[in-house]
């Protein structure tokens, strides 16, 4: 063991419990099954990613940025391709379940691990309303009379009857739901194509792709307006990271999460830039506006029969679908900070299935705020949401990178050496990720609507600083009183 790691006591006895991370892999974490394959790993992951940040919020950064929103995407994909491998690195080595904060509290100390439980629920739960806050929208494409608030209950209590059965059943459920998505995606850029080399399916002629200049050029906002697009470009890629929730219940994590990590990441890169790649091909970046889904309202106007109703199915399916990924992560999350010790012991609770309900139904219950807040502020929310979740994800990925480096100090060369899956170009590639990281909260001071979660974020840190110190001063009593 490192001297770092024996100067800090927490560290050295958090180290001393997983030791090199060996015997893990082959049982469940505590009480939960190891019944993911492969498939459900990666859809559960493409499923927590390919969501409202593509099929609605691509509006909003179409906006900003224009036809060079894909120069965006590609250079979003690449940092976080790498903050996957940092996380893989940890995750095949110690395939725990909770990932984020069992690694910072083992590598880094106890209030890292505190922090990254708690820290990566809140994201997901403001993942999970902004998931919820556009549901509505696409219901109210056939049935405009519908609240949208309502539409956000009949959802919640689905999903979460979902997560309450065993790990498989939701493996499948993910699979299939996630599956339908990637289905589609794939169909509307096979269909873009089309339309873009001969015109298939509309009353003009091929389209081509002058449309990615032909309104203000490539950068009609200037490369200024390709930066802040990055906003909202790094939320819509958030999700990937539900690889290293997985591990926990994977069947072969040695195996399938490296397959996973790198199959998974450049899939959504070819789905996303090759969907924004059609869309921007086919109809003008100028003439897209936020009041739904830009693939909807594209495919309405063109004319295309059929299309436009069947697309709205698909990012209704997209919603739901990363919803029920970010549910089955919180419940994962809180189950192992119960473990910890840094939540409360009845959030270690499983049901006869395996499944932690416990956590699933409390962060169910939080995330019910967000039908108060369709019913209080209807289609007014989803910025402000996606806007929390990504000062609280950038902490997380600014977390996962930086105990990395410390998980590597702590286990030192020789077992470094043994590695069979790791962070490419370390530690190079761990500096410009948070250099990057950083950068893209700066850009967020420019944006009003994003601005305020500049505020919320140190809110948010303090308010964890004081919980923490309140348990560990309750901790402490205890033990004398023992």
């Amino acid at each position: 063991m490192s001297t770092a790691a024996r100067e800090k006591p927490g560290v050295a006895d958090a180290a001393s419990r997983i030791g090199a991370g060996q015997g893990l892999s082959d049982q469940a974490d505590g009480g939960l099954q190891r019944g993911l394959k492969n498939r459900h790993i990666q859809m559960i992951a493409l499923g927590g990613a390919i969501g409202t940040g593509l099929f609605y919020g691509s509006a909003t950064s179409i906006g900003m940025a224009g036809p060079s929103i894909i120069l965006a995407y590609l250079l979003g994909g690449v940092v976080i391709f790498l903050i996957m491998r940092a996380l893989g690195e940890m995750s095949v080595h110690t395939p725990v379940s909770g990932a984020f904060s069992h690694y910072a509290f083992a590598n880094w100390g106890p209030f890292a691990g505190f922090f990254s439980g708690w820290n990566y629920w809140f994201n997901y739960i403001a993942v999970s309303m902004a998931e919820l806050a556009v549901v509505g929208i696409y219901v109210n494409y056939w049935m405009p009379g519908v609240p949208t608030w309502v539409s956000a209950a009949v959802f919640l209590v689905l999903i979460t009857a979902v997560n309450l059965v065993n790990v498989k059943a939701y493996g499948e459920s993910e699979f299939w739901f996630a599956g339908m998505k990637v289905v589609a995606i794939i169909a509307m850029i096979g269909l873009g194509a089309a339309i873009i080399l001969s015109g298939v399916g509309t009353s003009g002629g091929a389209t081509g792709i002058s449309n990615l200049w032909a309104h203000g050029g490539f950068f009609p906002n200037g490369v200024w307006g390709m930066l802040t697009a990055l906003v909202v470009v790094m939320f819509s890629f958030g999700g990937v990271e539900l690889i290293g929730v997985t591990a926990g219940e994977a069947e072969d994590p040695r195996r399938t999460i490296p397959k996973a990590i790198n199959q998974v990441v450049y899939r959504i890169l070819i789905f996303y830039v090759g969907a924004i790649f059609v869309m921007l091909c086919i109809f003008p970046w100028n003439k897209i506006d936020a009041g739904g889904s830009p693939f909807v309202i594209i495919f309405d106007r063109i004319g295309i029969a059929g299309a436009a109703t069947l697309l709205n199915v698909v990012v209704l399916t997209a919603a739901v679908s990363a919803y029920n990924s970010g549910l089955y992560s919180n419940g994962r999350m809180l189950y192992s900070l119960s473990r910890q010790g840094d939540a409360p012991r009845y959030l270690s609770k499983l049901n006869k299935s395996g499944s932690p309900y416990a956590g699933v139904l409390t962060s169910s219950a939080v995330t019910a705020v967000a039908v108060l807040l369709n019913f209080l502020f209807p289609g007014k929310v989803f910025l402000y949401l996606i806007s929390v979740a990504l000062i609280a994800g950038i902490f997380n990925w600014s977390m996962v990178v930086i105990t990395q480096m410390k998980f590597r100090r702590r286990i030192g060369a020789a077992e470094v050496e043994k590695l069979g899956f790791t962070m490419p170009f370390y530690p190079v590639s761990n500096y410009i990720v948070l250099a990057f990281l950083a950068g893209v909260v700066i850009l967020m001071a420019f944006l009003p609507d994003f601005r305020y979660a500049l505020y919320v974020g140190p809110v948010w840190v303090a308010i964890l600083y004081g919980a923490y110190r309140i348990k560990t001063s309750a901790a402490a009593r205890s033990s004398v009183s023992g």
